[in-house]
């Protein structure tokens, strides 16, 4: 995937939106207002973080060198997936997860709204 694909994508989802809240090298995608993916526009390799159980992270860090610790953000929680190095279906499936993630934490309301 590259970085296109990947917003594309993260667009699919529903309830999900984009903004450049940290200037114009920095895409954030939200559900209800809550972050589950960044892109650094300006990363030297095309990379996109997502938001996993820190268990998860962890496991899929030891697992596949395309999985790092999230460079500008809380590094338990926050995966840099470096794109050319991981399948699609992969990228695609982590970005799920971390929307799914994000879904649960918020209010019942917009939850309901958003499934």
């Amino acid at each position: 995937m590259n970085i296109e694909e990947v917003r594309e994508y993260a667009l699919t989802l529903k309830g999900a939106t984009e903004d450049m809240p940290y200037g114009p090298d920095w895409l954030v995608f939200r559900i209800g207002g809550k972050i589950f993916l960044h892109i650094w526009l300006e990363s030297p390799e095309p990379t996109c973080a997502v938001k996993l159980l820190p268990e998860m992270g962890q496991q899929l860090r030891e697992l596949y060198e395309g999985v790092r610790p999230a460079y500008h953000l809380n590094k338990a929680h926050w995966n840099d997936i470096f794109l050319e190095m991981m399948d699609d279906a992969l990228v695609r499936q982590w970005i799920r997860d971390s929307y799914r993630l994000v879904l649960s934490k918020l209010p019942k309301r917009l939850r309901e709204a958003f499934e």
